[in-house]
């Protein structure tokens, strides 16, 4: 576990944020609770509501969280990650392991900020901070953790199925590519292996349009309820197919986020070693 991943994290988690990361997120949140939009009909609306700049809602809060969760992410997978391998873990069921370890470590800081973020992307004429003083007022701090469950379902998911189908890829790749699973791949092959890992860790996105109703409901200040009676709710008003509404961008998102903290991360790491700077 080492300290360079608390400088790593934020560094790579705000630059995801800030250049394609932002657009998806507001792109899918948009999707989310917006149910009856198509994908190119979401797109446009946003467009429609402030031009680019819409695409950014939200840039505040979510700096804040990129920087706390990258570091959390970072710190907690890679240290347990690093400590199954060392055991002698195979790098695959270590990926999946570690992921759903940071994951749920990042929970405590992305629930009041992914709610900020989601009221800013569906009343985006409230500000950040006349939200937050209306939340606390109504709940305390618990007010800003509606869906709390679905978060932490989708976050020890996410990261799960990100790290581990990528390190599951990778050693496919290895094989296909070099003919040695000990085989070192081209930084153009990691690229590629963290594209598939991004899309494949995409099956849970039931979680997501969960957590985007969760919060949204409670932006409104109505009544949550459980991840279960979420679920069943969209299920009765919009079918099944709701919970997968926004999935195209979230395939993007996805993507992204793995290429930088999975991928990117990897690469870093490396590069660092390779001039000496971190212990191999």
């Amino acid at each position: 576990m080492a300290p360079v991943d608390l400088l790593i994290g934020p560094l790579i988690q705000c630059m995801e944020a800030a250049t394609l990361g932002m657009p998806f997120e507001v792109w899918k949140t948009r999707m989310g609770s917006n149910r009856t939009e198509g994908t190119l009909e979401a797109f446009k609306n946003i467009y429609r509501k402030g031009g680019p700049k819409a695409f950014w809602a939200g840039t505040g809060p979510k700096m804040i969280e990129s920087a706390s969760k990258g570091m959390i992410l970072m710190y907690a997978k890679e240290g347990i990650n690093e400590t199954l391998l060392t055991g002698g873990m195979d790098p695959t069921a270590a990926g999946v392991i570690a992921g759903a370890g940071g994951g749920i470590a990042q929970v405590s800081v992305m629930g009041p900020c992914t709610y900020l973020v989601t009221g800013a992307v569906t009343d985006p004429t409230t500000s950040v901070f006349s939200r937050v003083k209306s939340t606390y007022k109504r709940g305390g701090v618990a007010g800003f953790y509606p869906g709390g469950t679905a978060i932490a379902f989708r976050q020890a998911t996410n990261w799960a199925s990100r790290q581990g189908f990528t390190e599951f890829v990778r050693s496919k790749f290895k094989v296909a590519f070099h003919g040695d699973k000990d085989a070192d791949l081209t930084k153009t092959q990691e690229i590629g292996a963290g594209v598939v890992g991004g899309t494949m860790a995409c099956w849970n996105h039931p979680f997501e349009v969960a957590r985007i109703e969760a919060q949204t409901l409670g932006n409104a200040g109505k009544p949550v309820g459980s991840m279960v009676t979420v679920m069943r709710n969209i299920v009765r008003v919009d079918g099944v197919g709701g919970l997968f509404r926004g999935i195209v961008p979230r395939i993007g998102l996805g993507i992204w986020q793995t290429l930088f903290m999975v991928t990117g991360a990897k690469l870093v790491k490396d590069e660092l070693k390779n001039h000496g700077l971190v212990s191999k």
